[in-house]
């Protein structure tokens, strides 16, 4: 698919706007959207999550777009957009939103999870969680 389908990339340290990102994938030739949005969960294993803060790599934004252009080209589908945040989050806050719109259900669904898959797996941005019994952990450090 062209760069015309990749409709929003970014990383902010504000709060995402599911809508914005809905929104942005609007396409009358999709018969389907899918919508994902990672949300700041209580727990992490066992332990109680007091709260997070993500950091981003400098180069994690050109990152970010190099992944949605790549499921771009792979799924046929009719627009994608990628929203992650940084900074401090609390119990609840969106961290990410990822949206594919294609004209069928099934393609839509495949390059969303192929979308938030590999952001996940390859975007320099990591998670410090800080747990409610005073500990702390990095994860997704290289």
């Amino acid at each position: 698919m062209s760069e015309i389908a990749v409709r929003l990339v970014d990383i902010r340290s504000t709060p995402l706007d599911v809508a914005e990102v809905l929104a942005a994938v609007e396409d009358a030739s999709a018969g389907g959207v899918t919508l994902f949005v990672g949300t700041v969960r209580d727990h992490d294993e066992a332990k109680a999550v007091a709260g997070l803060d993500y950091s981003a790599h400098p180069t994690a934004l050109d990152r970010l777009r190099t992944v949605v252009e790549e499921v771009a080209a792979r799924h046929p589908v009719t627009a994608v957009a990628a929203v992650h945040r940084v900074g401090e989050l609390a119990i609840g806050d969106a961290a990410v939103v990822v949206a594919a719109a294609a004209a069928h259900r099934g393609q839509a669904f495949d390059a969303a999870r192929d979308l938030i898959d590999d952001l996940k797996a390859t975007v320099p941005i990591w998670k410090h969680q800080a747990f409610s019994d005073g500990t702390e952990e990095w994860v997704g450090l290289p």
